[in-house]
């Protein structure tokens, strides 16, 4: 059935939560109307400042995001958060469910709060966020937090969808700086040591101080990334995490950062389109005769793999 969505941009936009669920749904589902969603909500977006939340599982994340939504809540704004879980093998909804975790923001119309699957999707995302943030933007969030699914060496994929990204550590987790190294240590703007009132604390933040330095080539007035310290179940240190981020936006926003992130990422969000359009339409051709033909002079050693996929291309793109 189709979905009114004019009337329901206009309900988001007015902060009712039903109406950010339900866009929020038909971009999980590639709805049919997902274009139609998309073209309405272009014009309401580009004023939310997206803040990912990255780490190993353990450190506090959601603790982390529950306080930093209490924080922007006293400071007047309203948060969007979309909580990113693996997938259950059964359902293919999230497996964990952080909102259970946040759920002393329920009853805050302020707040929306949304947990979003993986499906399968590498990076420490689920592959609708993109549009899901734009959703959140478009109904009004002054500030959207990305919680990630517990991140190795490889999901590093929310440095591409925020503005800041925070990485979290916690001592005590014995490899947390090790699984660090491969990737998180390149794309923090924030770093934030959890649990800060465990043994090891100090020790943990003077290692990651020393393994930010290895290698650094910033220039006078660059960004050098802060560490700070939280506990944040106590919400301890979270309002200085607030204002590193706050520091970062300014710097952002003052040398042109900002601007230029947002155009990398919707060129990535672009690209990404185009790409997973091409791509199934490449899978519509199973068992075509020309992709058969195509087959058929590779193995008989006419063409070579690389000028076949280029005939191919050329053929689906009319060039």
């Amino acid at each position: 059935m189709a979905v009114d969505v004019p009337g329901l941009v206009e309900q988001a936009r007015q902060g009712r939560p039903r109406a950010v669920a339900r866009l929020i749904s038909l971009v999980e589902g590639a709805s049919p109307q997902l274009r139609e969603v998309m073209a309405a909500l272009a014009p309401l977006t580009g004023n939310a400042y997206v803040v990912g939340l990255t780490g190993s599982p353990g450190v506090g994340k959601s603790t982390s995001t529950s306080a930093l939504v209490t924080a922007y809540r006293k400071a007047g704004r309203r948060v969007g958060v979309l909580a990113v879980d693996p997938s259950s093998p059964f359902s293919g909804g999230a497996l964990l469910g952080d909102r259970v975790r946040m759920s002393e923001h329920a009853s805050d119309p302020g707040v929306y709060i949304r947990s979003m699957a993986t499906r399968g999707h590498l990076g420490g995302l689920a592959w609708a966020a993109p549009q899901a943030i734009r959703v959140l933007d478009a109904a009004g969030c002054d500030v959207v937090l990305v919680e990630t699914v517990g991140v190795g060496q490889s999901e590093v994929e929310i440095a591409s969808q925020a503005d800041t990204s925070v990485v979290l550590l916690a001592p005590g987790m014995g490899d947390g700086i090790q699984a660090a190294k491969a990737g998180i240590l390149e794309i923090g703007d924030v770093y934030v040591v959890n649990k800060a009132d465990r043994d090891g604390a100090d020790a943990t933040a003077r290692e990651l101080n020393h393994m930010l330095g290895l290698g650094e080539a910033r220039g006078p007035g660059d960004w050098r990334p802060p560490i700070v310290k939280t506990v944040a179940a106590r919400g301890e240190g979270v309002d200085e995490v607030v204002e590193a981020l706050e520091k970062h936006r300014a710097w952002m926003e003052e040398r042109g950062v900002l601007a230029e992130r947002h155009r990398a990422r919707a060129a990535r969000e672009v690209e990404t389109i185009a790409v997973t359009a091409l791509r199934e339409r490449i899978g519509d051709l199973r068992g075509d005769r020309r992709l058969d033909a195509l087959a058929e002079r590779i193995v008989g050693g006419t063409l070579d793999p690389y000028a076949a996929a280029d005939e191919l291309v050329a053929g689906l793109t009319g060039e």
